[in-house]
Formats: structure tokens, C-alpha cells, sequence
């Protein structure tokens, strides 16, 4: 399995990732040119789509898990703010349904945080599982003196510092206006 920045022929793939790993949660209502009888797409394809179309996009943090030549997963980093500060955000992350528990999803993870503090980023917040990500270092939010936007999301709203992070980078954590319109 190779890890490597998104291309632009892998934008079918990719949505062919978030589409299975997201499935069963799918939730967007099938468009005007969708197939008479297909499922609705998840929320994280279009989720994808709007981020890269958008300011927060961030080419080099949009990474693909390739595997004989096909995507088998995805995540990106994506600009956000806590309070004024610059930080990034981690999500989607996707890994085919019958890949998932392989470890592609940790290697995305792993090489997403490595990407971003090479880059001198100063922090990563995501919304997601509190059973998953604390293994990578991600904690809740509240323990940095950062709070979600929205407060149905801090339950679920965990940082990970890295190298650069400063103590005084406390306040509201706001994503890209992408993750908004859903």
C-alpha cells in the first residue's frame, strides 16, 4: 500500500471510497441525475467535493491510500480556525468497506498528522470517535481550552497538538464553511 497526495484522476475513486465506507449512513438525497432507483450519496462525498471547490482546500493534505493502482481510502486537512489562530481539520476519513480493519485507515491518520507538522501546523481538530482517534494522540477539545462552534459538537470535538503548538491557541474551533452546509 502506498500513501501519496490525491491526483486529479483519483476524484472518482475517491468518492467511491466515502460512498462504501459511509454507506449505511447515507443521507444526501439522490440528485436530479441520479440513476432512477440509486442510493442517495453519503453526506462526505459531497462533503469532498465542496471542500476541494473551496478556500480551506489544501491540495498537498489530501492523501489517498493506493493499493495495486486503486484508491482504497482517503482523508484530507483542511484549513480551520480556533479562534484566530490557524489550525487544520482532519476529515473525511474513508477506507472501503471491505478494507476497513486493515490498518489503512491508521496509516491515512498517521501520515495525514506527519504531513501537517512537517508543515509547521500548529494543531488538528476533527469531530469523530472518541474510541478511534485518542490512539493517535487526539483528545477532547475542552482539555486546550477550545470549544466547537456548535455545542452539540463537543462531545465529539478532539484536538492533537503538534510540534508547534503554542498554549495560547484557546477559543472556538471553526471549520471550513464546507462542513456547514451540509
Amino acid at each position: 500500500m502506498l500513501i501519496r497526495r490525491e491526483r486529479a484522476a483519483d476524484i472518482g475513486g475517491i468518492a467511491a471510497v466515502h460512498r462504501s465506507a459511509f454507506a449505511e449512513r447515507a443521507a444526501v438525497p439522490a440528485g436530479p441525475n441520479t440513476a432512477p432507483g440509486a442510493a442517495p450519496d453519503p453526506v462526505e462525498v459531497g462533503l469532498v467535493g465542496a471542500l476541494r471547490g473551496g478556500d480551506a482546500w489544501i491540495p498537498t493534505l489530501s492523501l489517498v491510500a493506493e493499493e495495486y493502482g486503486a484508491v482504497v481510502g482517503h482523508t484530507c486537512l483542511t484549513r480551520a480556525a480556533v479562534g484566530p489562530f490557524p489550525v487544520l481539520a482532519l476529515g473525511p476519513l474513508g477506507v472501503l468497506r471491505e478494507r476497513q480493519r486493515d490498518g489503512i485507515g491508521a496509516a491515512l491518520v498517521h501520515a495525514a498528522l506527519g504531513a501537517a507538522d512537517a508543515l509547521d501546523e500548529p494543531l488538528v481538530g476533527l469531530l469523530g470517535s472518541l474510541d478511534y482517534y485518542p490512539r493517535f494522540g487526539f483528545a477532547p477539545a475542552a482539555r486546550y481550552g477550545i470549544a466547537p462552534d456548535r455545542p452539540e459538537w463537543a462531545m465529539h470535538l478532539q484536538v492533537r497538538p503538534l510540534t508547534a503548538f503554542e498554549d495560547r491557541i484557546a477559543g472556538e474551533f471553526r471549520y471550513a464553511d464546507a462542513f456547514y452546509e451540509l
